[in-house]
C-alpha cells in the first residue's frame, strides 16, 4: 500500500508538472516564434534504456530535453516553426525554414526567431529587447525603418547595399537551451547558412506554434488525472487512519 502511495503522490508531481508547462504555454500563445513546451514522463528499463511513456503527439520534429525534477520528468520543448502572419511592417522578420537570427546581447552572442525588429537611437537594428541584430559585418545601422530585405537576408536603402543578416543553423536542436525572452544559446554543430539556403519573408512574423484548444484539452485530462490520484492518496489516508484507530482500541 505505500507503494501504491507513493505512485500517486509522484504522479501528482508529474501532473502538476504538466500543469506548469501548459501554463507557459498558453501565456505565450501570442508571443511571436514561441515553441511550446511540453512535460513528460521518462521510464526507465534495464534491457532497453530511457525512453518516454508519456509523449504527446507522434512525428515531433525536433525536441529538446531537460530535467525538470529528479529524474522522472522532463521538459522537451517542440521546435517545429510556426505559421506566418503578415504585418506589414519593414523591420518584422520571419525564417520560413531552418535558422536563426544571431543577436548580441549583454552577457554574449544567443540567437532567437523572433524577428519583430526595431531601430534604436543609434540607427542599429536591434530586437524588442533592444539586443543588436548580426549581420555577416557585425552590427546592422540603417538611415531609416523601410528598408528593403531580401530572401537571402540583404539589407537595401535607396538602391544601395547596407548589410546582410546572419542566419545560422544547428546541426542538433536538441542541444539548444532556453535564455529567456526567445532567445536560445549556441548548440552544437552550428553553420552558417548560404544565400541559396536563407529563406527570410520581410513583413511578416513567425506565430507560436501553440494551438491554445490543444492546451486546454491538454490541461483538462492532467487535472482529471490529478484528481482521480488525489483520491487514491486520500483513500490510503482513510485507512490508515482507520487502522491505527483499531490498533488503538486494542
Amino acid at each position: 500500500m505505500e507503494e501504491l502511495l507513493g505512485v500517486a503522490l509522484q504522479s501528482m508531481q508529474q501532473d502538476m508538472a504538466r500543469v506548469d508547462r501548459v501554463a507557459m504555454n498558453l501565456s505565450n500563445a501570442l508571443t511571436p516564434a514561441y515553441k511550446r513546451e511540453v512535460a513528460v514522463v521518462r521510464a526507465q528499463s534495464a534491457a532497453q534504456g530511457p525512453s518516454f511513456a508519456h509523449m504527446w503527439d507522434a512525428g515531433m520534429a525536433e525536441a529538446m530535453g531537460r530535467e525538470l525534477s529528479g529524474s522522472q520528468v522532463e521538459v522537451l520543448s517542440d521546435t517545429r516553426p510556426g505559421t506566418l502572419k503578415s504585418t506589414g511592417q519593414n523591420l518584422d522578420l520571419a525564417i520560413t525554414g531552418s535558422g536563426y537570427f544571431e543577436v548580441q546581447t549583454d552577457s554574449g552572442t544567443a540567437y532567437t526567431r523572433q524577428g519583430n525588429f526595431r531601430m534604436d537611437a543609434r540607427g542599429r537594428l536591434v530586437t524588442a529587447q533592444g539586443f543588436p541584430v548580426m549581420g555577416k559585418g557585425g552590427d546592422i545601422y540603417l538611415n531609416t525603418s523601410q528598408p528593403t530585405i531580401d530572401a537571402a537576408g540583404n539589407i537595401v536603402e535607396n538602391k544601395l547595399p547596407v548589410a546582410q543578416l546572419k542566419i545560422v543553423r544547428f546541426d542538433k536542436p536538441a542541444s539548444l537551451r532556453r535564455l529567456g525572452d526567445g532567445l536560445v544559446a549556441a548548440g552544437e554543430g552550428m553553420t552558417q547558412l548560404q544565400d541559396a539556403e536563407i529563406q527570410v519573408r520581410q513583413g511578416y512574423l513567425e506565430n507560436a506554434n501553440v494551438s491554445s484548444m490543444r492546451e486546454m484539452v491538454e490541461l483538462t485530462q492532467t487535472m482529471r488525472h490529478f484528481e482521480s490520484m488525489q483520491k487514491v492518496a486520500q483513500g490510503y489516508d482513510e485507512m490508515l487512519g482507520t487502522a491505527i484507530r483499531k490498533l488503538g482500541d486494542m
